[in-house]
């Protein structure tokens, strides 16, 4: 299979990469999601279009610096009944997501896009909705005691594959959507890529 370059600093998307076989370097794309996600937001954007925008300007940062490589740009973000909620810049922020998410159902739409020579050529966007737990506030303090630093500012608010899944009720959809990367669509386009 043909080798990718991920644009992104995301451990566990390496690893879903990794353990697919899928032959991969990093070199994190250090785009300014925020400024993007504000003017993509003014401009009323859906959740789908600012995490393909994003994940498409990810992929092309990267791409345009490197001759006849596939790049992977991926976002995912989290849709609470229209409400764009973005990665906690630190604990407390963190407790106030997982109190607005509190016995709720939302949407986590992932996106990916694979660019070439600066230009997307490739794009893919999937979503699954999560229902979490009506839980005190002692469980949430618990819950986000037992995560570290790094974990919780790099993947958002839980990590399904490891304690967040405690957090929820049901969870509907692929598992590797909600951890950041669609895998089987990109295994698909880069089968027929070759």
């Amino acid at each position: 299979m043909t080798k990718l370059i991920l644009a992104s600093k995301s451990k566990v998307r390496k690893q879903i990469l990794d353990n697919n076989n899928i032959a991969s370097s990093v070199e994190p794309s250090n785009l300014d999601e925020d400024v993007v996600k504000e003017s993509l937001l003014k401009e009323k954007a859906s959740p789908e279009l600012i995490s393909i925008s994003l994940a498409e300007l990810k992929a092309n940062k990267v791409s345009q610096k490197k001759n006849d490589v596939l790049v992977l740009g991926a976002d995912s973000v989290i849709d609470l009944d229209g409400e764009i909620i973005s990665k906690p810049g630190n604990r407390e922020e963190a407790m106030k997501i997982l109190r607005k998410l509190n016995g709720k159902s939302h949407n986590l739409i992932s996106s990916v896009c694979i660019s070439k020579n600066g230009s997307m050529i490739w794009k893919h966007t999937d979503k699954a909705t999560l229902t979490m737990k009506n839980m005190t506030e002692n469980d949430l303090k618990d819950y986000l005691a037992k995560i570290s630093d790094d974990k919780l500012f790099a993947y958002n608010v839980y990590q399904i594959e490891g304690e967040g899944r405690k957090l929820f009720s049901s969870i509907e959809g692929d598992e590797n959507t909600i951890m950041g990367l669609p895998i089987m669509k990109i295994k698909e386009y880069l089968s027929n890529y070759n």
